[in-house]
C-alpha cells in the first residue's frame, strides 16, 4: 500500500472579471472627463434690465496654391466659398469691414479667420495679412491642431 501525501489546494482569486470592471470603470472616466470642463467657472451671474448684443461677423479666408508644381502655380483666395481676385481683396474687404462697423463700439466688427495652406510661401502670406492688417481688422489665424 503506497501511502502518499495528499495535496494541498491553494486559494485562488479569479481575476477574470476584473477585466471588464477595469474597462468599465475606464470608459466611465474617459467619458466623464470629456464632458468635464476645467476651464470654466461656475458662477450665477447678474440680471439686468436691458442688454447690449455684440455684432460681430467672422469672415474666414481662405489661401490656397493653384496649379501647385506647374509654371501655371497661383495663389487664389476665398471669402467663405467666394473666389476673389488678390487685386480685389482690398476693396472686398473694406466693403465687409464698413457692413459690418459699430461706430459706437468699436471692439464690434468684422473679425477674419486666416486659413492658410501650409506649403504657402511666406511672402504670400504677409502680402494677405498685411492688406488685412492696414484696413484695421482683427484677424486670427487658423491651425490644425495634431501633433507630429
Amino acid at each position: 500500500m503506497k501511502i502518499g501525501r495528499r495535496k494541498r489546494e491553494e486559494a485562488e482569486v479569479e481575476a477574470s472579471s476584473m477585466n471588464d470592471i477595469m474597462f468599465f470603470l475606464m470608459l466611465f472616466f474617459l467619458i466623464a472627463s470629456t464632458l468635464a470642463n476645467p476651464n470654466v467657472i461656475n458662477i450665477t451671474l447678474p440680471k439686468a434690465k436691458t442688454t447690449t448684443a455684440v455684432h460681430t461677423k467672422t469672415l474666414p479666408i481662405t489661401v490656397k496654391v493653384a496649379g501647385k508644381g506647374t509654371e501655371n502655380e497661383q495663389i487664389q483666395i476665398y471669402f467663405e466659398q467666394r473666389l476673389v481676385p488678390y487685386e480685389n481683396m482690398e476693396a472686398e474687404l473694406t466693403k465687409e469691414r464698413d457692413k459690418y462697423a459699430d461706430p459706437e463700439n468699436p471692439a464690434n466688427g468684422l473679425n477674419v479667420v486666416l486659413r492658410l495652406e501650409k506649403d504657402l510661401e511666406v511672402q504670400d502670406m504677409v502680402d494677405v495679412m498685411q492688406v488685412i492688417a492696414n484696413l484695421g481688422i482683427k484677424m486670427v489665424l487658423a491651425t490644425d491642431k495634431s501633433t507630429r
